[in-house]
């Protein structure tokens, strides 16, 4: 089977939303772009939109253009600046007993009720509620060619998992959802300490967080990893400690 030749970046089309509630910010509109879903989205023009602040959602991409809003930035790890907390420091010692393991796919009826559990507990005020199979699939479940299931396990216990896709120059965090009833050891965050020393081992410059929204609680646990880069004004710029908040 022959793919048509991927077009250049300057002609991709774009399809926009009507105005619609935002999802992290209250009493605001959003509005968003999203690429052509008939294209035929390879590795590099992948990761030419991951550069230009695109994400990917299941079969989508997208990222926001609300009009009069700019809250919305992108966020990457430069992984070879990253020194960790000492927070996370003892977030790893914490999870000496967790295997780290990036598969290719994974046994859905293992993970979904996970999956289920997570977004029951964590996010029921969300737009991923009430969580359901066929939304699961659809939005995890059938990655890309270049999509890893980043398993946490502890002997055979799934604890979590982390879906990513792989880049030309990084790794895209694209979701992770854990056991809520281990807070103790703050999977979200060992979670991304994982896949920093994933792209790491892999010779990959970047962990591409997804969007830090100023103003939005859910969003703050992004900064807390530094060096963080972040898209303004279309370049990507080094935030050092403490300056995150004017980076708009």
């Amino acid at each position: 089977m022959t793919r048509d030749v991927t077009p250049d970046l300057k002609s991709v089309r774009l399809f926009f939303t009507q105005p619609h509630d935002c999802s992290y910010l209250p009493d605001r509109e959003a509005t968003t772009a999203f690429v052509d879903p008939t294209l035929y989205v390879d590795k590099g023009l992948y990761s030419q939109l991951t550069h230009l602040g695109f994400r990917r959602s299941g079969r989508y991409f997208y990222a926001p253009r609300c009009r009069g809003c700019q809250a919305c930035v992108s966020a990457r790890i430069p992984v070879a600046l990253f020194h960790p907390s000492r927070t996370q420091r003892r977030c790893l010692r914490r999870n000496t007993d967790v295997t780290v393991t990036p598969i290719h796919a994974i046994d859905v009826e293992e993970h979904y009720p996970l999956y289920e559990r997570y977004i029951h507990a964590r996010h029921s005020d969300g737009d991923m509620y009430p969580p359901s199979r066929s939304q699961f699939l659809d939005f995890l479940g059938e990655g890309m060619e270049q999509t890893r299931y980043v398993e946490f396990r502890n002997g055979a216990q799934l604890l979590g998992c982390s879906v990513v896709d792989l880049l030309d120059d990084g790794i895209s965090a694209i979701y992770t959802y854990f056991e809520p009833g281990l807070g103790r050891r703050s999977l979200g965050i060992f979670a991304i300490l994982s896949l920093i020393d994933l792209a790491d081992r892999l010779g990959l410059a970047y962990v591409y967080l997804g969007f830090w929204v100023s103003g939005c609680d859910k969003m703050e646990y992004k900064t807390a990893f530094r060096p963080l880069e972040l898209l303004v004004d279309d370049a990507w710029q080094l935030q050092e400690k403490g300056n995150t908040a004017s980076a708009r």
